[in-house]
């Protein structure tokens, strides 16, 4: 059996644990993982300057 202080802290951790998954929910909901209208800029390949020997 739990006494009256322990039944209450652990209320507590619960309470905390189930406010920190619901930030965490409402963080990742809020905001969509990829921006569909966003356009990225691709830059030209560079060229390479100078040789190389290759050895086999």
């Amino acid at each position: 059996m739990t006494n009256r202080h322990q039944r209450l802290r652990m209320q507590h951790r619960i309470r905390l644990v189930l406010e920190e998954r619901r930030a965490a929910f409402a963080a990742r909901d809020a905001e969509p993982a990829v921006d569909l209208e966003v356009t990225m800029e691709i830059p030209p390949p560079q060229r390479a300057v100078g040789r190389v020997t290759v050895r086999y």
